[in-house]
């Protein structure tokens, strides 16, 4: 027995409308039935059908409208119709509408079941495609990307579009805007997905350490290489390796890794043999590569190897509208933290939330509301539960100040000093940890460091005007 398909007649004939019922009930199909054009819409409302096979010429609603609207409504749903031989060509007209085939009366039961078994399985495959990218919408969230700003959905479009291929892909956006979660979901949705993905931070470790984490070693390479290790290249064979703040690799490192991607070859540290490597390289930044390579700071010949295809993510500040979905998505994922007792942000607080500019993006706002299910001792998020510094900017403009705008004044400013000015009251407010102030300051470690050795700064210095 065929698969079960369901098919909408739909005929103004009484005698024509019951045989071509009766003959694809006889063959195994669901069928209903409909004399006049809006009887088929009314059903199409409350029934998805496989099929609906009608006729064109009918009083009323004719068929093509009928076809119009299918097509407007049940895109899967596929659309026969049926015609005598004197309208030959509006049933050409319909086809190029969209309709699937076109019959002509009378039409004998072998060709009209054959017709309607492969309307059917175009049916069929078109709506499993469309469950199938569901699921994939699906994933996708899971992974983190949620919103309905323009901007991130042409982010998902771009993810979707890339994902299938092996290209190299360069994620930019600000710290905290979720670049290595546009990295795993481009991986899980790539054919490399079964392996693991694997991920390095390339601000973490010096570049000592970043090249021995990479390519591994051979024992006895260097001191205290005891056993040999396995690089992070090579653990990616088959997969996808991320590196993460691309930019703050050191020019050696960069020459090595240019060297994979071309040869497609690694070589341990203190190695003799090379080892063939299948990766596909994914890579983020906060900065803008390009200045990078025109300050030397970066080889030009790895950023177009890297920079294949390009993710901009935009600022939580550039899509505030999404502040409530993002919001809400945090709520419910750290709720445990108030063993679910916290149900809902309130108004007020969601106010504050909307107002504040986010300096650390998405990271940040999850950061405040997992605060706020810690401290809130009731049933909704109120404003004192969310952090100072986020409902300062609602109080700065409640009182008509603008805490979160910087004013050059009258008599100039000598940037260089407001530089070294804000690094050092940072550095103080971190008691001197690099790695606190680097966060304050949206930096990473290495470049505050770098800073700091440019300024001279020490503990204990005093300030200068930055008018000066």
């Amino acid at each position: 027995m065929m698969p079960r398909a369901s098919v909408l007649v739909v005929e103004d004939n009484d005698l024509e409308r019951s045989i071509t019922v009766e003959t694809l009930r006889e063959e195994g199909f669901a069928v209903e039935e409909a004399a006049l054009g809006r009887r088929a819409v009314e059903l199409l409302g409350s029934t998805r059908f496989d099929v609906v096979l009608t006729d064109l010429l009918m009083p009323g609603m004719s068929g093509e409208e009928v076809l119009d609207a299918v097509k407007a409504t049940y895109p899967a749903t596929q659309v026969v119709v049926i015609t005598a031989h004197g309208t030959i060509d509006s049933a050409v007209k319909a086809m190029k509408n969209g309709a699937f085939y076109y019959l002509t009366k009378p039409t004998d039961r072998e060709t009209l079941v054959m017709t309607i078994i492969k309307a059917a399985e175009l049916a069929n495959l078109r709506q499993e495609n469309t469950l199938l990218l569901r699921r994939l919408e699906g994933k996708l969230e899971i992974e983190g990307i949620i919103g309905q700003d323009p901007a991130i959905v042409e982010v998902v479009k771009i993810v979707r579009k890339v994902a299938p291929s092996n290209s190299t892909v360069l994620v930019e956006g600000e710290s905290g805007t979720g670049k290595e979660v546009i990295a795993r979901a481009i991986h899980r949705l790539s054919p490399r997905a079964a392996l693991p993905f694997v991920a390095i931070n390339c601000s973490a470790l010096p570049d000592n350490l970043i090249e021995n984490e990479l390519f591994g070693h051979e024992r006895g390479s260097f001191t205290g290489a005891t056993e040999r290790k396995i690089g992070l290249i090579e653990s990616a064979d088959k997969s996808t390796l991320f590196l993460d703040e691309i930019a703050d690799l050191g020019i050696g490192v960069q020459a090595k890794l240019l060297r994979v991607l071309q040869e497609k070859e690694v070589r341990r540290v203190g190695g003799n043999e090379s080892f063939h490597v299948d990766i596909r390289l994914l890579a983020a930044t906060n900065r803008n590569l390009a200045d990078e390579v025109a300050e030397q700071r970066f080889r030009e010949d790895l950023y177009y190897r890297v920079n294949v295809v390009t993710i901009t993510l935009p600022p939580l500040r550039a899509r505030r509208s999404d502040i409530p979905l993002l919001a809400n998505h945090a709520l419910n994922r750290f709720s445990h933290l108030a063993e679910g007792r916290v149900k809902e942000i309130s108004r007020e607080a969601m106010e504050v939330l909307l107002d504040y500019s986010w300096p650390g993006n998405v990271r940040q706002l999850e950061s405040a509301i997992e605060r706020a299910l810690l401290l809130c001792e009731g049933e909704r998020i109120t404003p004192r539960d969310l952090p100072d510094e986020v409902r300062s900017r609602k109080l700065a403009a409640r009182t008509g100040t603008r805490s979160d705008r910087f004013e050059i004044p009258p008599e100039g400013l000598n940037f260089e000093n407001f530089e070294r000015d804000l690094i050092l009251q940072a550095m103080e407010r971190a008691d001197w940890v690099i790695a606190k102030a680097a966060k304050m300051l949206g930096m990473t470690y290495r470049t505050l460091q770098y800073r700091i050795d440019k300024f001279g700064l020490k503990r204990g210095e005093s300030r200068v005007h930055a008018t000066d």
